[in-house]
């Protein structure tokens, strides 16, 4: 049966083909979205939101699987939901729906969730949940979406209590950030500048982070390329490619304070983009650990200055056999089409 994705994206309005709305994306008036009166920073946030999920849509448009066949894959935002619904009375019979929420962007539907999602349920409409974070243990409505979920994707941590409503039959994966790239939409460079290029975030500088940066710009000098208070534009990522090295001081659940609930989706976007990926060791969650001792990630000890200087030296020094192994690896297996296709068809060959 053919097979089509429809992704709730709060950016978006009626329902209407992704490509349709990457197209018109860049041009899109966000004012909307803003409170009135909203400054420079507030705008250029939600700019790099806005495109953010626009990637992420981009993946899901490009989604595949050898044993699936795509139809185009849909948008809806908030104001959308209603004739999304109406539309699923009309779902062909011979085509399969999902509806794909991510992060914790459900509780934008507000009280009416549980009662979309039943609605959509007896249409035939199937729901995936992306969380990638602790949304079981921190989004309020988890417990009016998990008995309708058919696929949910979730942080490495055990689930919280509200997970208890989940259907027997939910499909359920323990994987949290990855990169919303297209795989191998970026081409391995081979000849990279032999430059170490740090990805800020709204966190910004915390004293950690400088600390480390201050440390690796006396050593290295201008080998150092540093954007300090957030990414770059979701557009400029793949001219990252030009660098060997991405610095990625963040992981899961450090154990300072300013990084306690951070997140990060840089060693992924890294390594999709043919750089070696440096992250420091979180005390918990351990795939970037797996991914270190596979050779596809250095790692250093938390706040070890000398050991982050030792890892970025051997991550410059790595042959370009290793970072086209890396680039490989990454493509294949860390973006969010590589891990959703997989549990797709696997509930498909259920069915």
């Amino acid at each position: 049966m053919p097979l089509r994705v429809t992704f709730f994206n709060p950016w978006a309005r009626q329902p209407e083909d992704a490509s349709a709305y990457l197209a018109r994306l860049p041009g899109l008036d966000l004012s909307a979205h803003l409170p009135p009166g909203a400054d420079a920073r507030l705008r250029a946030m939600a700019r790099l939101d806005c495109d953010w999920y626009g990637e992420c849509a981009r993946c899901f448009a490009a989604l595949g699987h050898p044993t699936l066949r795509f139809l185009p894959a849909h948008v809806v935002g908030p104001s959308g939901l209603s004739d999304f619904a109406s539309a699923a009375t009309r779902r062909p019979p011979e085509e399969t729906w999902w509806l794909l929420f991510m992060a914790h962007h459900p509780h934008k539907v507000g009280p009416a969730l549980g009662p979309l999602c039943d609605f959509l349920r007896k249409q035939g409409v199937r729901i995936a949940y992306y969380a990638f974070d602790e949304a079981s243990r921190e989004m309020p409505c988890f417990a009016a979406l998990a008995p309708h979920l058919d696929i949910l994707i979730h942080d490495e941590f055990p689930l919280g209590p509200a997970a208890a409503g989940l259907r027997p039959d939910c499909l359920t994966l323990h994987r949290s950030w990855v990169a919303n790239l297209v795989p191998f939409d970026v081409p391995f460079e081979p000849a990279p500048e032999n430059k170490i290029v740090f990805l800020g975030s709204e966190l910004g500088l915390t004293p950690h982070r400088r600390r480390q940066l201050d440390h690796l710009r006396a050593v290295f000098k201008d080998r150092l390329v540093a954007h300090h208070d957030h990414s770059v534009p979701v557009g400029a990522r793949a001219g990252l490619a030009r660098y060997a090295v991405g610095f990625c001081p963040e992981g899961r659940k450090f154990t300072t304070p300013a990084m306690a609930r951070t997140h990060t989706d840089r060693p992924f976007w890294s390594g999709c983009l043919g750089l070696v990926p440096v992250s420091e060791n979180s005390r918990e969650g351990g795939r970037l650990d797996a991914l270190a001792q596979a050779g596809l990630l250095e790692r250093y000890p938390h706040g070890d200055l000398d050991a982050l200087v030792a890892a970025c030296e051997r991550a410059l020094a790595a042959s370009t056999e290793t970072r086209r192994r890396i680039h490989q690896h990454y493509n294949r297996h860390e973006t969010v089409g590589s891990v959703l296709a997989p549990l797709l068809a696997a509930h498909q060959a259920r069915a």
